[in-house]
């Protein structure tokens, strides 16, 4: 059937528009592509991560950025920038969840060798300590909440379990806090004369106790219920008391004082 001439027009022009987009979108995922493959220095001022910094403070700097300039250059496929945006992904863009990847697996990125592994590992502990050191200001403990504050920061993101002491005060104050143990929890891993000497030399009327769960599960076992019971008679001997016992996850924690089994 013959059609009119301008149908014909048209047919040509939507053809012609529709090569259009496609050529601009390959353009511009070819700019894409290239961008991320150009080392950093040949970049605008404006763009690299060192001088946005410097000039324009550390807060304009997106996650990537920073991550950059701790990795400082890439590969020849793709920058520093490129690199360190594959590595957040992977940790679902989330930095406490890249806190945890080891340097063995930071090492599994191309471009990504001993040393910059080390030193991102190095750069997100620091960042867990300082948040452990200006979040934790809270020192009188008025119940589990308070405890959970102040050793989530110390526990809740560890692979392994620890037990910890905190060494209170008449006013419910922290005196110490402390680790007593690390690894699996058993009886035979605390030592309840060591914990009451430190009770003696700080001066302190009261114990709170906690570990941490890497599994996530809050129920207490049956290890952990005899440790409690263990250290509470001891304690009482001295006319110390034992207030608590957390189980504490990234997330959440299980107080034994709160269920009333202390």
């Amino acid at each position: 059937m013959a059609c009119s001439k301008s149908d014909f027009i048209c047919h040509i022009f939507e053809f012609t528009k529709e090569m259009y987009i496609k050529i601009i979108s390959c353009l511009s995922l070819d700019m894409q592509k290239k961008r991320a493959s150009f080392p950093i220095k040949s970049w605008a001022d404006d763009d690299k991560p060192r001088e946005k910094l410097l000039h324009k403070g550390r807060s304009v700097l997106s996650d990537a950025e920073l991550l950059a300039i701790l990795i400082g250059t890439g590969s020849r496929d793709e920058s520093a920038v490129s690199l360190a945006k594959r590595i957040l992904k992977s940790a679902n863009n989330n930095l406490s969840v890249l806190g945890k990847i080891s340097v063995r697996q930071l090492m599994q990125f191309k471009g990504i060798g001993e040393a910059k592994a080390v030193a991102i590992a190095a750069a997100l502990e620091v960042g867990r300590r300082r948040r452990e050191d200006q979040d934790i200001k809270l020192t009188k403990i008025s119940g589990s909440e308070d405890v959970y504050v102040v050793l989530q920061p110390i526990l809740g993101e560890l692979e392994h379990e620890e037990f910890w002491i905190l060494y209170l005060n008449n006013a419910n104050t922290i005196l110490h806090k402390s680790q007593l143990s690390k690894g699996g929890i058993t009886g035979t891993l605390v030592d309840s004369r060591l914990v009451l000497k430190k009770a003696l030399e700080l001066g302190a009327v009261s114990l709170i106790l906690a570990h941490n769960h890497p599994s996530g599960i809050l129920k207490p076992s049956e290890a952990d219920k005899k440790i409690t019971a263990k250290l509470q008679t001891a304690a009482q001997a001295l006319d110390i008391k034992v207030l608590d016992h957390l189980i504490i996850t990234e997330k959440a924690f299980f107080s034994f004082a709160d269920h009333q089994i202390l």
